[in-house]
């Protein structure tokens, strides 16, 4: 059975439960760590290059600790910047999500959307996935969210009520949207990884059953 959005939501309130201030503390260092990455973009050139490297090994970490809360793992604050372990396979999946979501935008704004929500799980199987490379896990979201793009953009759209509520005291309620938001979300991802699991083949049949006589 294919669960709800509030269903989900409530996983993630579940797993976020006592969590809470290691979960705004990830937030926060995230945050800060994505600022001062993007004020190097005043730094003519340098500064785009710096952004471009930094990026996807800081997003990898990100994804990371929320999936480590979702399957209570009790992960620290430091692993937020676990994506530098694999610094060049996080670059470059940041670098050809960003490439193949820009050319299919040229296509049209839906388009590139929809590319989006297909490549949304990369992170995750990425860091699920030691072995794999970028091109493989992108290939592998593609194929996990085979059906799931509108179930994960409805899950997005019951959480604008808080984004609004978070904007409201000068954003500081986003400290606890996000993490909310990303620990549903990480649910999500494991909810598809269950889903997509290979079913084990049927034991041979015992010799004198009927199955192995007819």
């Amino acid at each position: 059975m294919v669960p709800r959005s509030a269903e989900i939501r409530a996983w993630a309130r579940e797993s976020l439960d006592g969590n809470w201030g290691k979960a705004v503390g990830a937030t926060i260092i995230y945050l800060i760590a994505a600022m001062v990455i993007g004020s190097l973009n005043y730094i003519p050139f340098i500064g785009w290059i710096v952004e471009l490297l930094l990026a996807g090994p800081l997003a990898l970490g990100f994804y990371a600790f929320f999936l480590g809360v979702a399957r209570g793992e009790g992960l620290g604050v430091r692993a937020v910047f676990s994506g530098f372990e694999r610094f060049v396979d996080a670059f470059l999946l940041c670098l050809l999500m960003g490439i193949f979501t820009f050319l299919w935008t040229l296509l049209f704004i839906i388009p590139g959307i929809i590319a989006a929500f297909r490549y949304k799980m990369a992170y995750y199987i990425l860091r699920d996935n030691p072995e794999i490379g970028p091109l493989e896990a992108i290939s592998q979201s593609k194929q996990m969210m085979k059906g799931h793009k509108w179930r994960l953009f409805v899950l997005y759209l019951t959480f604008i009520g808080w984004y609004i509520l978070g904007s409201i005291p000068l954003g500081i309620g986003l400290l606890w949207v996000v993490p909310y938001i990303t620990t549903a979300e990480a649910h999500f991802y494991e909810d598809l990884r269950s889903r997509s699991a290979e079913v084990p083949p049927p034991p041979p049949p015992v010799p004198g059953s009927a199955a192995f006589t007819n």
